[in-house]
């Protein structure tokens, strides 16, 4: 099949690069000339593990086309893919949209024939209603369909997702429409994933129930691991105890920091702001954005009672800074609130990231970024494993830390606590 899609941010690109790889004919389209020159020289704007190869070997073979012509990849396509941003607006907790409507104006203006149009980005319930309202300004209902196929990909585990999803979830009233994307995902369907088809609006809310009832989960263990740290239980304990039951299941139960990233901090204040719009009161989404925004502050607070509210003038260490192992994204990350804390508080906070350097933090000026693990710890007062990269997991703090007095914070639960403590460590974790 031949198939555009609009926008390559981390959606459009990978699931683009994906689709290429199925053996379809596909023109990734962005404006920004900067972005496709890189891509169009193998140049990877955003880290996800395999996507490199992926990209370069589809390029190679003809079958993905990086272009800022959208009348000429709108004019090639049988199946046009929305996947451009949806943030948070700046004035409330909505999802910004304009972009989505921009980009189905642009698209009404090249129809040519029969299309199936299918938002990829996240969207609230009855954006493809005004998609078509808005094609249907410029173009007769019989030369579209507006379909709705959210995505499900985990930053840092996006290729394996796509290939192997858990679902594929489409809204479409039209038969034909569901046939022939059926017929997309069919060699995905035939290794066993499962292909579940809805309205339009049912698949538009199927994502952001989807992503508002994880953020539920994180939100819920992180505040059963306050408890666990006071009344002497092992979070994990609990984790793998509830995880038994499968009608819970142990994913997104384990306890850590606030959760980020592109997704739930955006999606469940999007979700709650539909739900006023429709008076419908999602209290306990609200408490969960709630309780997240809260869970950074607990961080502040527990750092502080480490170092015995002693901060000035401590050489602090982050390992990882990003939200989660296995990407460069710093959206909605803790770290973007402890750092700046420690900061202001006049710490020297070095840090060290496998996904590099990170603008966020150039600004201050007792923040250092470190090209390695050993020169960001050396010395330090205080580690902070604040992201689970593998190479984390199985440190020598007495060889890369000189200093004998080191404390350890260890937000992910990546060391055994009688184990670091038998071995003089000063180690501090989450719910136990």
């Amino acid at each position: 099949m031949k198939i555009c899609m609009i926008g390559t941010g981390y959606v459009g690109l990978v699931s683009g690069s994906c689709f290429a790889d199925l053996g379809n004919t596909v023109y990734c389209v962005d404006k920004d000339i900067k972005k496709i020159n890189m891509l169009n020289s193998f140049q990877i704007p955003i880290y996800e593990p395999g996507l490199n190869e992926i990209v370069k070997k589809n390029y190679l073979a003809k079958r993905l086309i990086f272009t800022n012509n959208l009348k000429k990849a709108v004019i090639s396509s049988d199946i046009i893919f929305i996947c451009v941003g949806t943030p948070t607006s700046k004035n409330n907790k909505s999802a910004d949209l304009q972009f989505v409507f921009k980009v189905a104006k642009e698209i009404a203006s090249h129809i040519n024939k029969f299309k199936i149009i299918v938002t990829k980005s996240t969207v609230p319930v009855s954006t493809g209603d005004k998609i078509e309202k808005i094609i249907l300004k410029r173009k007769k209902r019989s030369l579209f369909e507006v379909a709705s196929n959210p995505e499900f990909l985990r930053e840092g585990e996006a290729i394996r997702d796509f290939r192997f999803p858990d679902r594929i979830i489409v809204g479409s009233d039209n038969k034909k429409v569901l046939r022939k994307l059926e017929s997309l995902y069919e060699p995905l369907i035939k290794k066993g994933a499962n292909f579940f088809s809805t309205n339009r609006r049912g698949a538009e809310l199927i994502k952001y129930a989807s992503n508002a009832f994880l953020a539920t989960k994180i939100s819920f263990i992180n505040e059963i691991a306050n408890l666990c740290e006071k009344t002497g239980v092992n979070v994990e304990d609990v984790s793998l105890g509830m995880g038994l039951d499968k009608r819970i299941g142990g994913r997104f139960l384990r306890a850590g920091p606030a959760y980020g990233g592109s997704c739930f901090p955006k999606d469940t204040k999007a979700i709650t702001v539909t739900g006023d719009l429709y008076k419908t009161n999602l209290s306990i989404i609200k408490s969960v954005i709630k309780s997240n925004s809260d869970r950074k502050k607990l961080l502040v607070n527990r750092i502080k009672s480490i170092l015995s509210n002693k901060i000035k003038n401590k050489k602090i260490t982050f390992l990882g800074v990003t939200f989660k192992p296995n990407t460069d994204d710093m959206r909605e990350s803790s770290s973007l609130l402890l750092i700046p804390y420690l900061n202001n508080n006049r710490a020297k906070v070095y840090y060290y990231d496998p996904s590099g350097f990170k603008k966020e933090f150039s600004r201050y000026k007792s923040v250092y970024f470190c090209d390695n693990l050993s020169k960001a710890c050396n010395n330090s007062d205080l580690i902070i494993i604040h992201t689970e990269w593998d190479e984390f997991k199985t440190l020598d703090f007495k060889k890369i830390s000189k200093n004998s007095k080191i404390k350890i914070f260890d937000m992910r639960n990546l060391y055994s606590h009688k184990k670091m403590k038998k071995n003089g460590y000063s180690y501090y974790s989450i719910g136990r």
